[in-house]
């Protein structure tokens, strides 16, 4: 039987279940996709058993681990896992280094007749992975999908296989109104569920990705693949002011509460200047007291004018150089298929 797997290519890419025994406080700052915390020390016991380490040193350490689990807590905690693993007989177990907590969760379901293989080297063996990914993102070919705020450019890249979908990895959709109800993940969470998307797309000689400042929300794109972005070609995704104006009332505004909305739009008040801050704030408001689509789409319309367009247009025309085709839906498809070999699902 295998008790060990390195193989951390596929444990992401596959989206294997993982079985994660650290801490709540350690899992809470990143960890695997598709794991379950249930730890075998809580945060409590974790940091009773540190102290002791560093007083008394390791042997001393782990006595005091046992002595904190008692017999009636070890087995309420074993036929947690054993529920687990139960319902996913493919997952594997891991802790912080792959050392003595996965060990020894190991060694108790064993005992009970449950074999697990543990990830050799831990969490901390999976994020210096997903680092040495990101360090290749210049050997893929990247083809950068821009256009102002209100194109689309998410459902079209949503239409092929070969594409990375960055505001959806973020939980959050790009702008000062793309806020989620869904909290963003922690920036090594992030990272990871990135690697994982960068690993199922590797087998494409070209993938799709959205033209990105370096921060999505919180949250930052890795530097190497960033850097990548920089130097790709660009397509451009154009669409009339009317369809664009419409698409994000649908999308951004149309189920949003009034108050997000407003704090949306204070969010970006210092960069929109005063006075116009508050005409656009005044539109607003006339729009929530009216209940009305029409007037919604009114301050849409402002804020594209006097805001979105210029900054986008600023930001396009830095890279120009690297633009090497602009067209609608159906003509940016035609000359991916011709040119690249892409073709939406």
């Amino acid at each position: 039987m295998v008790v060990v797997r390195n193989d951390y290519n596929t444990i992401l890419r596959d989206n294997l279940p993982v079985l994660d025994v650290r801490a709540p406080t350690e899992f809470n700052r990143g960890s695997i996709p598709n794991s379950t915390n249930l730890p075998i020390l809580n945060d409590s016991e974790r940091s009773k058993v540190g102290i002791e380490y560093k007083q008394q040193g390791n042997e001393a350490a782990v006595k005091l681990g046992f002595n904190l689990v008692n017999e009636r807590e070890k087995e309420i905690r074993v036929s947690s896992w054993s529920r687990f693993l139960h319902s996913n007989p493919d997952a594997l177990l891991t802790c912080w280094r792959g050392g003595q907590r996965s060990e020894i969760a190991q060694r108790w379901l064993a005992n009970i007749g449950i074999d697990v293989p543990r990830i050799a080297g831990g969490f901390k063996a999976i994020r210096q992975y997903s680092l040495e990914i990101f360090a290749q993102s210049n050997t893929r070919k990247w083809i950068v999908v821009a256009g102002s705020t209100g194109v689309g450019k998410t459902q079209f890249l949503n239409n092929y296989r070969e594409s990375i979908d960055l505001e959806a990895i973020a939980h959050h959709r790009g702008s000062a109104f793309g806020q989620l109800d869904t909290p963003q993940p922690t920036p090594v969470s992030f990272e990871l569920a990135l690697t994982q998307c960068l690993l199922q797309t590797d087998q494409f000689n070209s993938c799709l990705i959205e033209d990105e400042s370096r921060t999505i929300g919180r949250l930052a794109i890795p530097s190497q693949l960033y850097a990548a972005m920089q130097t790709s070609p660009i397509v451009v995704l154009e669409s009339s002011l009317e369809a664009r104006i419409q698409l994000t009332y649908e999308r951004y505004v149309r189920n949003e509460d009034s108050f997000k909305l407003l704090n949306a739009l204070k969010r970006i008040q210092k960069r929109l200047g005063r006075e116009r801050y508050a005409v656009v704030k005044a539109q607003l408001d006339r729009a929530i007291e009216g209940h009305s689509e029409s007037l919604h789409l009114d301050w849409i319309a402002r804020l594209f004018d006097w805001y979105y367009d210029p900054m986008y247009e600023y930001q396009l025309n830095r890279k120009l150089d690297r633009v090497v085709f602009r067209g609608n839906t159906s003509e940016v498809r035609d000359f991916l298929r011709h040119e690249y070999q892409i073709f939406p699902t």
